[in-house]
């Protein structure tokens, strides 16, 4: 049965490609779009929300506040 097998993909490599290699390929590609997805997450959003936490923060504490 396995060298049945083997000779098929031996005969017809695109059969091989088929079965083998688009799911490597899709793998490869889903953890490359994470790893950009975590870098865009640390990099370009979390630095914003820091900025924008601290100006905020910079602001509240300006108030007086409510008059005791």
């Amino acid at each position: 049965m396995i060298a049945s097998l083997l000779r098929l993909f031996a005969l017809r490599p695109f059969l091989t490609i088929a079965l083998f290699g688009i799911p490597i390929f899709a793998l490869v590609m889903i953890g490359l779009v994470t790893v950009f997805a975590l870098k865009f997450l640390v990099f370009v959003v979390l630095p914003i929300a820091l900025v924008i936490w601290v100006v905020r923060k910079l602001m509240r504490s300006g108030d007086s506040g409510p008059a005791a």
